[in-house]
């Protein structure tokens, strides 16, 4: 993990890594990826998939879940959260790479973040629910990280509201 601060980057006064935890999460699986370095890593979905993510992009769910499994489909979009482990937690104020100026962690999609979670809107390529293989699209994130959660995205639900101006 890259514990370097940019210019203008600000921490926050507690390191989230270290505090105790207050809720209670599992990991449920691994991602797979051909990404094993951040710095080859894409920075997000349309990147991975503009690289051929869907080569390397599955989901190993552990036996204890793969009954969850149950009803997913190729074809299904679902929403995928990964826990990235190797993510730094400590910034409020962040300064994009290539960005122009700096921005507070949460209107940002930067792994760094108090809880990283990660979210990938992907769809399903294969499944094979009895051996908890699920080959997605694509996947914007490290080899081997946690999988937290797998939901049906619904098109009729996962849209934001009609903004008026």
């Amino acid at each position: 993990m890259d514990d370097s601060e940019r210019p203008g980057e600000i921490r926050s006064p507690v390191d989230p890594a270290t505090a105790p935890p207050e809720a209670g999460l599992v990991f449920i699986g691994r991602a797979r990826t051909a990404w094993t370095d951040r710095s080859d890593m894409p920075k997000n979905l349309p990147q991975a998939r503009e690289r051929g993510g869907e080569a390397e992009a599955r989901l190993e769910i552990d036996p204890p879940w793969r009954l969850g499994l149950k009803d997913l489909a190729v074809g299904d979009a679902v929403i995928v959260l990964t826990w990235f482990d190797r993510a730094r937690r400590d910034l409020v104020v962040q300064a994009p790479r290539r960005a122009e100026r700096r921005s507070g962690v949460f209107s940002l999609r930067s792994p760094v973040r108090p809880n990283p979670i990660g979210l990938h809107i992907v769809r399903i390529v294969a499944c094979d629910a009895e051996a908890g293989l699920i080959t997605v699209d694509a996947l914007d994130c490290l080899d081997a990280t946690p999988v937290l959660d797998i939901k049906p995205w619904l098109q009729n639900v996962d849209v934001p509201p009609e903004i008026e101006a």
